[in-house]
């Protein structure tokens, strides 16, 4: 009997910055809103962010022109500090980050489950443009 293969997206990056910095600003709140946003005309006003298994975390993501926004929330299912996160969206879909210590540098992997509006292509855009604005924002600190 075939099993269905369970399509996931994945993005990274490399960041230059040992994964203690980058950990901290991954999971600080006061950092979560300077970098959580996919372009310039969007910002991230508020962020809560409890890093232990079964805490949970939610950042509004909205437009600056005040056109939209919404919440992303979740539960942390998995902790190991400076290497890996993981948790559940308030839809159920499971997201998964590794941070791999390269001498100077932090690999950022993120695996997640899709959600059904919006195509592949579009989600895995928008996540990896957070993911280079929290590269941005890292490398600048």
């Amino acid at each position: 009997m075939e099993t269905a293969k369970k399509t996931t997206i994945t993005v990274s990056a490399t960041v230059n910055a040992p994964a203690a910095k980058v950990w901290e600003i991954w999971t600080n709140p006061e950092h979560i809103k300077q970098w959580t946003f996919a372009s310039d005309d969007w910002h991230a006003p508020y962020a809560d962010n409890d890093v232990c298994v079964d805490g949970t975390f939610k950042t509004t993501m909205a437009a600056k022109d005040e056109s939209f926004s919404f919440d992303f929330a979740g539960v942390y299912t998995k902790v190991e500090n400076h290497k890996l996160i993981e948790y559940v969206l308030g839809d159920g879909r499971e997201v998964k980050i590794t941070f791999t210590e390269e001498g100077n540098t932090t690999k950022v992997v993120e695996t997640f489950d899709p959600e059904s509006e919006n195509s592949i292509e579009m989600q895995q855009s928008g996540w990896q443009s957070i993911l280079d604005n929290f590269k941005k924002y890292v490398e600048k600190k």
